[in-house]
This record gives structure tokens, C-alpha cells and sequence, in this order.
């Protein structure tokens, strides 16, 4: 199985992922298990529409992706950006993006009856 390893890229306590300094640890684990193959990273940062804050995560999520892929040679895959930017991560690296919303529109939410939104 393809794997790539979710990191919490600014350290935001609502997000998944683990931290950078446990992506090589991880790594090595990960490695060592017959089944699963390492392919990368996916990040999602913080949510602002600040481009230099956009460009800082993607810069440092691409600079720990380049460290996998000198040791790894199965790294090939960097899923970072999303529909509102993906541009600012495809131009710091990004080989995935993930463009759901760009395509079926924002999500809606769905409330059973009693539900206030």
C-alpha cells in the first residue's frame, strides 16, 4: 500500500499530523514494513488567504519532502494545496493537489431536524 505521511506542517492544535521532527523516525518505520510503501508527504496549513504565509508552509513542507526523497527512493509525491491555493503550492513544489471544492463546490452543511447551524 501507498503511503504518505500527514505532517501538521504550523503546528496548529486543530489539525492532524504529526510534527517535523517526527517524520524521519516515522520514516524508518515505515520502511521496514513489507506492505506499505513511502511515497511522501500531505500537508494542509493553516487556513489564510496571505500568500507569504501560504508560500513559508509549502517552503518548509518542500524543504522536509526533499529531505525524504535523498533518502528514499520511492519518495515522488508532495500533497500540498487546495482549490483556493494551489497555485501558491504547485509554484513551491507541490506534485499533488487537492481541488475537491473547485470542482463540486463548497461543501454544505447537512442539519437533521433540531439542528441549529
Amino acid at each position: 500500500m501507498n503511503v504518505c505521511i500527514q505532517v501538521n506542517i504550523d503546528n496548529e492544535e486543530s489539525k492532524s499530523g504529526i510534527n517535523e521532527s517526527a517524520i524521519i523516525p516515522l520514516a524508518e518505520q515505515i520502511d521496514l514494513l513489507d506492505n506499505l510503501t513511502l511515497r511522501g508527504l500531505m500537508i494542509i496549513p493553516s487556513k489564510t488567504d496571505d500568500i507569504e504565509q501560504q508560500r513559508h508552509s509549502f517552503h518548509k513542507a518542500h524543504a522536509l519532502y526533499q529531505q525524504l526523497c535523498a533518502k528514499y527512493l520511492s519518495i515522488d509525491t508532495l500533497s500540498m494545496g487546495m482549490s483556493n491555493d494551489m497555485a501558491t503550492a504547485i509554484s513551491e513544489g507541490s506534485t499533488m493537489v487537492r481541488i475537491g471544492s473547485g470542482i463540486f463546490g463548497q461543501r454544505t452543511t447537512h442539519l437533521t431536524p433540531g439542528q441549529v447551524n
